[in-house]
């Protein structure tokens, strides 16, 4: 997919670094990331003079950032205090010019914060993408206790490059992690900042590339999924002269008894996305023959969706259950050319069943799967734990192993092809968090798929408006509190019309 902004894991962001180095005029990166920190810094916080600012400095480049961070802003006038506890001495060497630097210019250094001082804003330069996430090191002792110290004042932290404790490959928290009313990243995006804890520790997110450039920089393998690429993958506007036909068929199989709703908020969800036709089968034994509130959908008995011949996408896994006839459907479903898009107990039934799990990887037509993170941890034979602790390579292991389009969803969800590309989705919001929100994103899938989009343009489409739909939610509500499934799929259409035809003049 075109137009997609690039991120980078902490080795790539290295590899750059050291690229930059061996160039005949090599930038000087620490000078050119905290002068612009410091501009962001004084443009939104500092409109006076004379303010007073903490400076929090570690004993790596981050903490270098930070130095030079602090010596512009005294040389603007604001009263700068600078917290560092290491040796000075023994840091690496572009750290040691920007303490020299800030020195030469009058600075002192603290070796804790102060007690009796108001701040005015906090820069957070302790550890960045330097924490070592590799050994398991986490911020204790005095770092932990200036964290939470700075966490607790009312106060805007700005972080540089990343807040300090929180994992830059996979957002995990090590310790403790900083607070912080904005990040403002270096050279390129990491994962850390956009999933898992990222959204709650990194406030709003600017992004200073620096200016590097290499011959052959490293390719990246993961992007950002937002709403510049998602308006890129829109299936094209209808032709007046159009017909049901026109726009596929997606069939739903599931429902089993008592989880019937699953099934009709999917089917219904298809319809409202702009399915031409939308069918479902249905488990239960107390199943509907019509669903009143939604007449557009067509019941069938389970045996006729696998008989209709101009299918174009078959969801199966929204109420299906576990039991020896759900088994058997989807077993019949792994069997067609069907695109599929596989939801819920699918998934748990191919976790239990390795015979289901080889038959889908060697399926010739594709599949997506939409796992949460218990579901994730099933397919992977592994713990919900250990699959949040590294969002990025559950996703990646998945589409590998199965041979499947994959979102593990959550907060910052990721779409992973079986090629291995990611995309890191930047919309939604605590809302989605309750019954039905998956059953209706299954639903978008099919609907998408049924209007001609492969699957991995309708995987990142649906799950980038399923989110953005969700926040068009949140802000009628005015929160995220009591939001409901059917609400999404309805804030869903009115965006992918607005959207589609937000360009086109409709007026004859």
């Amino acid at each position: 997919m075109t137009n997609a902004d690039p991120i980078f894991l902490t080795a790539e962001i290295r590899e750059i670094e050291q690229q930059a180095a061996t160039l005949p005029s090599p930038p000087h990166l620490m000078e050119k990331a905290g002068l612009a920190a410091a501009q962001i810094v004084r443009e939104q916080w500092l409109k006076g003079c004379h303010q007073q600012v903490l400076v929090l400095a570690g004993p790596g480049n981050n903490g270098g950032d930070a130095f030079v961070v602090a010596r512009y802003l005294k040389e603007w006038s604001h009263a700068v205090t600078v917290v560092f506890s290491g040796d000075h001495q023994r840091v690496p060497p572009d750290a040691k010019q920007a303490i020299q630097a800030w020195f030469a210019i009058g600075g002192d250094i603290s070796t804790d914060i102060p007690g009796d001082q108001n701040w005015d804003v906090i820069i957070d330069g302790l550890f960045g993408i330097g924490l070592d996430q590799t050994q398991n090191r986490v911020l204790d002792g005095q770092y932990r206790a200036w964290v939470d110290a700075v966490n607790q004042m009312n106060v805007p932290i700005v972080a540089l490059d990343i807040p300090s404790g929180l994992g830059s490959d996979d957002g995990c928290i090590y310790g403790t992690a900083i607070r912080a009313a904005m990040t403002v990243t270096f050279i390129g995006l990491k994962p850390g900042l956009l999933t898992n804890f990222g959204s709650e520790c990194c406030g709003a997110i600017v992004l200073r590339d620096l200016d590097i450039q290499l011959p052959l920089p490293p390719k990246p393998h993961i992007w950002l999924l937002n709403q510049k690429l998602a308006q890129s993958l829109l299936p094209p506007a209808r032709s007046a002269n159009s017909h049901k036909g026109s726009f596929g068929n997606v069939a739903i199989l599931g429902g089993s008894t008592g989880m019937v709703g699953a099934a009709l908020l999917a089917g219904r969800s298809a319809l409202h996305l702009g399915a031409g036709r939308v069918y479902l089968g249905l488990l239960g034994c107390n199943a509907p023959s019509v669903d009143v509130f939604q007449p557009e959908l067509m019941l069938r008995p389970l045996p006729e969706l696998f008989q209709l011949q101009h299918l174009d996408c078959l969801v199966i896994g929204p109420g299906l259950g576990c039991g020896p006839e759900a088994l058997s459907w989807l077993d019949c479903a792994l069997d067609t050319e069907f695109s599929l898009v596989l939801d819920a107990d699918a998934l748990n039934l191919i976790a239990a069943h390795p015979a289901l799990a080889q038959k889908l990887k060697q399926r010739n037509a594709s599949a997506i799967l939409t796992p949460h993170p218990a579901e994730a941890a099933r397919l992977l034979n592994t713990d919900t734990a250990a699959v949040q602790h590294d969002r990025m390579n559950a996703a990646h292991q998945i589409a590998r192993q199965l041979n499947c389009f994959v979102v593990l969803k959550g907060a910052g969800s990721i779409c992973c092809f079986p090629d291995g590309k990611r995309y890191i989705n930047t919309s939604g919001n605590p809302g989605l968090s309750t019954a039905g929100t998956g059953d209706v994103l299954a639903g978008m899938m099919g609907a998408l798929i049924a209007q001609g989009l492969g699957s991995g343009q309708a995987l990142s489409l649906a799950v980038y408006l399923h989110g953005a739909a969700a926040d068009l939610v949140l802000q009628h509500n005015h929160g995220p509190v009591g939001m409901i499934a059917s609400e999404i799929m309805l804030a869903a259409r009115t965006l992918l019309n607005e959207w589609i035809y937000s360009k086109i003049n409709l007026s004859r």
